[in-house]
């Protein structure tokens, strides 16, 4: 985030890989990938918050804008906010909204 220009938009296209397999919710349970392995709900919500913070800490040096990765997890990849099957939801979606508002009012 050291690049600026006021002439375009600075975007971190990835960011996230909070990854928790859930057992019996999983493509395959042998090996599973994310960038972050946590064991539990609260570690997961917790890892996003402090994400969440950090990405506020990128916005006076010109941050516009973010993407997670990702909202499902995919094959063996667990680091989608629900599991692959879409049957649980590894985050607390009010929580993840508060969150989210918190990093949007930063840009005001």
């Amino acid at each position: 985030m050291k690049l600026r220009d006021n002439n375009r938009v600075n975007v971190l296209g990835e960011y996230g890989g909070i990854g928790m397999a859930v057992p019996g919710h999983n493509w395959t349970d042998k090996e599973n990938f994310s960038y972050v392995a946590l064991p539990s709900f609260d570690g997961v919500m917790n890892e996003y918050e402090r994400l969440a913070n950090i990405l506020k800490e990128y916005i006076p040096l010109g941050f516009s804008a973010a993407v997670y990765t990702q909202t499902t997890d995919v094959e063996a990849e667990t680091n989608g906010l629900m599991t692959y099957d879409r049957k649980v939801l590894k985050v607390d979606p009010e929580r993840i909204r508060k969150i989210n508002r918190s990093v949007i009012e930063t840009l005001k």
